[in-house]
């Protein structure tokens, strides 16, 4: 069965993550797999340099410690984290709905761990930031980032409060990440229903591309509407966002100048870290 990938760590925005995997299960009448990944660093207590004025005895007796301290930490770590499981559980059978839930706790390495899913999902759902940046307002959580360079699902960033979503905004810039959220768009029921405005920001660019991304989606049912701005793309979209009342931004990881990497200062990631929506992005 097709399923939607929820990651969830614990944080502030883990029950925003379970909401809007539950609102997406709803509309695509998929499971939802909760996955709670403790990697080695949550519980490694990696050795400082022993080849000081340490004899062999009290080196092999720091390490044994060491071992031993690691051992409790995992310890904790899966009990800690079985406690996060169990808890995005209970919230999201608690909706009343019929939603299939699944759960794992991994013990390894993130990146690894959602490539082995992937192929059976639909949808990654993750928060903007994780436990360890989650007062940080500015600041993308680098779990994001990574999963963001190697997904090739499209990646639904939770804020950290849900809100259904009626409405969403699409940033258009004509490049490959964006005509693969259109082309996802026209096919999947998770927005269908829901009114749209693509908001493509240039200066340079003629409304024909516009017109005819806006023309795909009104062909597959939706209510959308299109302008073209001139200005700062990411301020653009976030005062047009609150102008709208938007519920979720939709837009490429990548913007048209194909550049392969997650820059802090790029587009999209002012969009992600600045916008108090969630953002869908393709790449």
């Amino acid at each position: 069965m097709a399923n939607i990938i929820a990651l969830i760590d614990g944080s502030t925005y883990t029950a925003s993550v379970v909401d809007n995997a539950a609102f997406a299960a709803e509309k695509l009448g998929e499971a939802v797999n909760l996955v709670h990944v403790i990697g080695r660093r949550d519980f490694d207590s990696a050795p400082a340099d022993l080849s000081g004025n340490l004899d062999l005895g009290e080196r092999e007796e720091l390490l044994k410690e060491l071992a031993d301290l690691d051992e409790r930490k995992a310890k904790l770590a899966r009990k800690r984290g079985r406690h996060v499981l169990d808890d995005a559980a209970a919230r999201l059978r608690s909706g009343g709905g019929d939603i299939v839930v699944k759960d794992e706790l991994v013990l390894g390495d993130l990146l690894e761990t959602i490539e082995a899913r992937e192929g059976d999902a639909d949808l990654v759902v993750i928060g903007k930031r994780g436990e360890a940046a989650d007062f940080a307002q500015l600041h993308l959580g680098s779990n994001l980032e990574r999963v963001l360079r190697r997904t090739k699902r499209p990646v639904l960033v939770a804020a950290r409060s849900f809100r259904p979503i009626r409405r969403f905004l699409v940033a258009y810039d004509g490049g490959a990440s964006i005509a693969k959220a259109i082309d996802w768009l026209q096919t999947s029921p998770f927005l269908k229903g829901c009114p749209c405005e693509l908001v493509c920001v240039s200066d340079r660019r003629t409304h024909t591309e516009l017109d005819h991304a806006t023309e795909m989606l009104r062909h597959a049912g939706y209510e959308a509407t299109s302008r073209l701005i001139a200005g700062e793309p990411d301020e653009i979209i976030e005062k047009e966002a609150e102008r709208e009342d938007i519920d979720l931004v939709v837009m490429g990881a990548y913007g048209h100048s194909r550049i392969r990497s997650f820059l802090i200062g790029s587009t999209t990631s002012e969009i992600v870290r600045g916008c108090y929506r969630p953002v869908l992005l393709f790449r």
